[in-house]
């Protein structure tokens, strides 16, 4: 009788023990979503939070990657997978995009839950149209819900559970639901704040946004000693195709022009359009060489474009100008364009469709410092 007794003991013991790591692990994962709801809210820069919505997700999810799918503008029609997605391998033939009018942006309006590949292609009755989803093969699907409206596509890649049940249980269903609706709403703000910042025609960031930015890189700048620089860039002629194919015309030219300059940055990169038909760079981390590299893609693929507008073959340049913020000197964020941009001048002065580097700024550096005092 008392070893029953010591048997039953062991087991309502045991049973208890359960469910305290069980309350422990769900007030860990709550203190998590709280600290998650603060790091999310706190990210204004759409870039730098969908980054951080995919890194939050393959660490409290432990997989091996996440991709997550956005509207790259607010008046988009259908979500592109964002490129800083992680773990996974793209299929050149794929453009990775979602329609939002699709039967599957549709299921996922209707449905309060994830969804593996087999329960999309259960409730569609098929995966025809979503080759471009199915090629992935994400471990788990979750719609980013605000207002009851998906703004964004999640999706994860294999689980790190190696040996063990792989499929996720309803536990981690529902922690991963209440991160998307915390993503969800990080994303809609930010895409509200991507509206007042956004320029209409050319969908870069707006000249006042971009000065914003800039500040708060040149305080990084000086407190890391990290380098940066400004790329100013103007298209050669602009005035031609609007006086000889109307201003129709010239906004095409902007929007191609502006659409190059985005494709041929880096994810840590602004771009903005400076106004008219000039548009300013902010490279972090690029010292003048590196720089000079990314103006040179730019400037070629540019001069290489064909534009087709209303029957003709257009072409056009850009010239460009950069100038390395020195950490040392420390100028103000306009001194610092404007010596990019008197390098874009002496561009145009040699003959257009070239970079220009800008002279290093030497004036206040230790060194000058040391031998002016020196010679007083």
């Amino acid at each position: 009788m008392t070893k029953k007794r010591n048997i039953t003991d062991k087991q309502n013991s045991s049973l208890q023990d359960r469910k305290n790591a069980s309350y422990e692990k769900q007030i860990f994962d709550l203190k998590q979503l709280l600290e998650i709801s603060k790091s999310l809210s706190s990210i204004l820069d759409y870039a730098t939070l969908i980054e951080a919505i995919l890194y939050t997700c393959i660490g409290q999810m432990k997989v091996l990657g996440a991709g997550i799918f956005t509207k790259q503008n607010f008046d988009s029609s259908y979500f592109n997978l964002n490129r800083n997605y992680t773990g996974f391998e793209l299929d050149k033939n794929y453009e990775y995009i979602i329609h939002e009018d699709s039967p599957f942006v549709k299921l996922l309006n209707e449905t309060d839950t994830c969804l593996t590949l087999d329960e999309v292609e259960k409730a569609l009755g098929s995966l025809e149209g979503l080759e471009e989803i199915s090629s992935l093969q994400p471990s788990l699907i979750i719609p980013l819900k605000a207002r009851t409206h998906v703004n964004g596509i999640l999706i994860l890649g294999e689980r790190l559970d190696v040996g063990e049940e792989l499929a996720f249980c309803e536990y981690e269903k529902e922690h991963i639901l209440n991160i998307a609706s915390l993503a969800a709403i990080a994303v809609s703000n930010s895409a509200l704040l991507e509206m007042t910042t956004t320029d209409m025609m050319t969908h870069l960031k707006l000249k006042h946004y971009f000065y914003s930015v800039l500040i708060g890189r040149l305080e990084d700048s000086n407190r890391f000693k990290a380098p940066l620089s400004i790329m100013m860039l103007d298209i050669d002629f602009f005035k031609k195709f609007n006086d000889t194919y109307g201003h129709a015309c010239g906004d095409v030219v902007l929007q191609r022009v502006a659409a190059l300059v985005e494709d041929g940055v880096r994810n840590q990169d602004l771009a903005a359009r400076y106004g008219g038909e000039e548009f300013v760079v902010m490279l972090h981390d690029a010292n003048a060489a590196e720089a000079m590299g990314i103006a040179e893609r730019i400037r070629t693929a540019i001069e290489t474009m064909d534009i087709v507008y209303d029957g003709q073959h257009l072409t056009l340049t850009i010239s460009i100008g950069i100038a390395e913020y020195n950490p040392f000197t420390k100028p103000n964020a306009k001194a610092l364009v404007d010596r990019a941009d008197q390098a874009l001048y002496e561009s145009k002065r040699n003959g257009r469709n070239r970079v220009t580097v800008a002279p290093p700024d030497i004036s206040l550096e230790p060194s000058a410092e040391a031998a002016v005092a020196g010679s007083e």
